[in-house]
This record gives C-alpha cells, sequence and structure tokens, in this order.
C-alpha cells in the first residue's frame, strides 16, 4: 500500500510533458555568432539541462511550467548536430536531430510572401536545381487568436526538389543568394498569410498607444483583425535568435483608399517588433510592384502604401526592394518572384553582411531646388549613373501652385534629374512613376529602378476638392 501511495504521488510532479516550442525541431537553423535563446514547457520547478556543441546549460522551469537557457554565441556549422534536453527526471529527455548553425531570417506579410515557389516562373527549372540541403525553411500555421499564443505549429524543410515547390518563393530567392554570396546554412521562417492588413500583424497594445489610431471610428476599424496574426504567427516566435526580417505585404491596404482613417503603420511594425526582440534587427521590404487598379480609391491606396514605404527608410537599418518594373499589370501576385529575392538580397549582402555589391537599392530622391522655370532632384543609390531605359525619361509630371499636374520632359545631369514642362512656368513640385502601373524608366547603373516619389504633400485623395 505504501508503495503504491508513493507512486501514485509522484503522478502530479511529473505529468506535463516536457517540450521544446514548435520552432525548435528537426533541421532547424540556430544564429550564429549571437546568444541563442532555447525554451519549451515541462513541470513548474522542474530542473532542465540543454546540451549542445559542447554546451551544457540547466535552468528551473518558472511556476508555470516555463522554462528558457540562452546559448552562448557559436561559430557556423555545417555538421548535423544533435540538441538534446534533459529533465533532472531521467527518462524525461527530448531530441532534436540534424541541427545547423549559420543565419536565420524571419519573412512576413501576405499572399506575395507566401506565394510559393510551384506557382512562379520557370518552376521546373528551379525544382532541378533545388538540391541545396543547407537551405532549411520553417512554416508557421498556427490560426488567427485574439490574444498572443505561447508555440506556433509548423515545421522545418530541408530545401530539396521535392520539397523546394512548397517553400515561400520570395524568401526561397532570397535566401539562396545569401546562401552562394556567404557559403554559410540558411534558415528560412515563413510566417505569412493571404489577405491580411498590416494591422493584424501588430500587437493591439502597441497600436492602442498611437493616438492617431484610437479616435472611436479608427478603433472600430481596426479591432476587426487587429493584431490577430502577431498573436498567433509572430509572439510565438520571440525570442528566436534572428539575423534580420523581410516584409511583403500591403496589398489589402490599398482596397481602403485614401479615405480610410486608417494609416499604413509600418514605421510602428518595424518599431514594435525590434522592440519585442530586443535588438534593432535589419529589416527590408518589398515595395509594391506595378499592378493595374480599376477602382481609382483602390489605385490612390495604391501608391500611398508605396509612399509610406518609402518614408519608412527613414528609420535606421531598413532597405527595400523597388519592384515597379517587374509586376504584372494583370496579375496581383507577379510570377517573378526570383528578382524580388534577388534586390532583397542585394540590400542584405551590402548593408548586413558589408559585402561588395553593384548597388543595394534603386535611385531615391534626396533633395529638389526650383531654378526658374525648372525643378532638379537629387538622388542618392545612383551606383554606375543614372540611366534612362530604352529611350528618354518617362514617368514625371510636373505642377505649379495652381495644382494642375502636366507632363513633363527630363533629363539626367550626374546624380540629378532636371524636370520641365512649357506649360508650367513657375513649377513648385514634381512627381515620378505616380501611379498604381506606371509607365517610368529610371534606373542607377546597376539595373535597379527608382522608387516612385513626389515632392509636394497636398492632399491626392480628392477630399480637399470635394470640401471646397
Amino acid at each position: 500500500m505504501l508503495c503504491l501511495f508513493l507512486s501514485a504521488s509522484l503522478v502530479p510532479l511529473h505529468s506535463a510533458e516536457l517540450k521544446l516550442a514548435a520552432i525548435f525541431s528537426d533541421h532547424m537553423v540556430l544564429q550564429r555568432e549571437k546568444p541563442v535563446p532555447i525554451w519549451g514547457w515541462a513541470n513548474p520547478a522542474e530542473r532542465i539541462t540543454v546540451d549542445f556543441a559542447g554546451q551544457k546549460i540547466a535552468t528551473t522551469a518558472d511556476a508555470g511550467g516555463k522554462w528558457e537557457v540562452k546559448l552562448n554565441p557559436m561559430t557556423t556549422s555545417a555538421e548535423s548536430r544533435k540538441l538534446v534536453v534533459q529533465s533532472e527526471v531521467l527518462e524525461r529527455k527530448v531530441e532534436v536531430a540534424d541541427v545547423l548553425v549559420g543565419e536565420v531570417w524571419l519573412g512576413s506579410g501576405q499572399s506575395n510572401m507566401g506565394l510559393q515557389v510551384q506557382s512562379v516562373r520557370d518552376f521546373q527549372k528551379e525544382r532541378a536545381a533545388a538540391k541545396l540541403p543547407l537551405i532549411r525553411m520553417f512554416k508557421a500555421e498556427s490560426p488567427s487568436a485574439t490574444t498572443p499564443q505561447l508555440d506556433t505549429i509548423g515545421q522545418w524543410s530541408v530545401c530539396s526538389p521535392k520539397t523546394v515547390g512548397s517553400f515561400s518563393a520570395t524568401l526561397f530567392f532570397f535566401g539562396r543568394e545569401l546562401y552562394a554570396a556567404l557559403g554559410v546554412p540558411i534558415g528560412l521562417i515563413n510566417s505569412s498569410l493571404a489577405s491580411t492588413p498590416i494591422e493584424s500583424w501588430i500587437a493591439s497594445d502597441a497600436q492602442d498607444r498611437v493616438p492617431e489610431l484610437n479616435n472611436p471610428i479608427q478603433k472600430q476599424n481596426r479591432r476587426n483583425e487587429s493584431g490577430r496574426q502577431f498573436n498567433s504567427r509572430i509572439a510565438p516566435l520571440i525570442p528566436y535568435a534572428l539575423r534580420g526580417v523581410v516584409w511583403y505585404q500591403g496589398e489589402r491596404n490599398t482596397r481602403a483608399g485614401a479615405h480610410s482613417p486608417y494609416q499604413y503603420q509600418l514605421s510602428l511594425l518595424v518599431n514594435d517588433w525590434r522592440s519585442r526582440w530586443g535588438e534593432e534587427l535589419p529589416f527590408a521590404w518589398v515595395q509594391l510592384p506595378n499592378f493595374q487598379q480599376t477602382n481609382n480609391d483602390w489605385a490612390i491606396g495604391w501608391v500611398m502604401v508605396r509612399e509610406a514605404m518609402l518614408k519608412t527608410l527613414r528609420l535606421p537599418h531598413t532597405g527595400m526592394a523597388i519592384t515597379v518594373d517587374i509586376g504584372d499589370s494583370n496579375n496581383v501576385h507577379p510570377k517573378n518572384k526570383q528578382d524580388v529575392g534577388k534586390r532583397l538580397s542585394l540590400w542584405a549582402l551590402g548593408e548586413v553582411y558589408s559585402q561588395k555589391v553593384a548597388s543595394t537599392c534603386g535611385p531615391l530622391p534626396r533633395t529638389h531646388e526650383v531654378h526658374g522655370s525648372e525643378l532638379t532632384v537629387a538622388f542618392t543609390h545612383t551606383d554606375g549613373g543614372l540611366v534612362a531605359k530604352a529611350g528618354a525619361l518617362r514617368g514625371f509630371i510636373i505642377a505649379g501652385e495652381d495644382r494642375q499636374w502636366k507632363p513633363a520632359q527630363a533629363r539626367i545631369k550626374g546624380e540629378s534629374i532636371i524636370v520641365s514642362s512649357s506649360e508650367v512656368t513657375k513649377p513648385v513640385a514634381v512627381r515620378y512613376a505616380w501611379e498604381a502601373d506606371p509607365k517610368c524608366n529610371l534606373l542607377n547603373g546597376a539595373g535597379l529602378p527608382a522608387s516612385p516619389f513626389r515632392t509636394d504633400d497636398w492632399d491626392i485623395s480628392g477630399l480637399e476638392e470635394k470640401e471646397k
């Protein structure tokens, strides 16, 4: 009887499953040269030891059963090794197989981030060349949630002709470029979901702290989806060690158009994610490509989101892949994701890894000045010189104080563009590629396109005219 009592009394002490967060699973890649948090769950007060690559670190689960250790920074390793989590109770152990150490990037956003390799151009060719076992991808697949979740659902896959078809195309082509240049294992985390607005990826409490998002109408609008994808697909990944983040989203937010009280809060998302990871993670995004919008409000929304993306480059350690030349006028999911990934990688290789690349970005407007009947715009990222592709420069319009936009002639002078129009004798503002599907052709010498931009801050929704 005494033996039965003692054995029964031990059950609740060790009834909770010893487990790791889902991101720590077979074939994972851990971030090199940074402290690496490892966490999971056990019984309250249970003693846990994590053993990997010669490090053994012990900790004790808290009152809720959560435990966490932090591995010391590790060098690159393409050796397939095992990570072992051992309880003080000998029979309780978890093993994770085939673990590498290299570079880890999180990719997030909506359908263009989620679009799979099997759906892009030249899939058969890409599949045949996809025997790349040092590239791995984790797909987060948890359903949306109204509160932050402790764990997500997903698993790591090793890149091969058999698996690559289901990989995020943008993220895969980005990672493939990094692997080719760096020669180290690459871990890619795909946490994306189609047709989601940016407010679903920002924690609700972060949005609550922004006054302009909290009048009654705005607050009600964003409570339809506020924070739901952050709760299910981002919060459970924090604080997994990353090198940086790439983002491809915005299409859903254009549908509200310029009349929406909600603004595209990319800066808020970047700052909030960085604060939750506790470091200024490098962060880049894909600017919306050329696409023909038949609805005028949506077309206005398209250029507004593009502009918000351009303005967010004011944040340090950020980058943008400009894609106004490689979209599909008739398809919101352009199939050329190879160049999208390539352009993101140029930024990462040049700015994050300090490698020499032809250019990290297409031309961006720096300053503008009016000289008589001409307006001059100076640019940064003119690597190799400004170039007009296939003929004279196209895509510029100019306006005077009457705010009437007229087609403009433009010519290159050094790192600047000089714009004029016979219809505008005293120009005050210029816009470039200021349409959802613009006809424009300004590049730098590396072949990267200039971002759409404007020098004015005038209302573009038509609301001012309606009020008059």
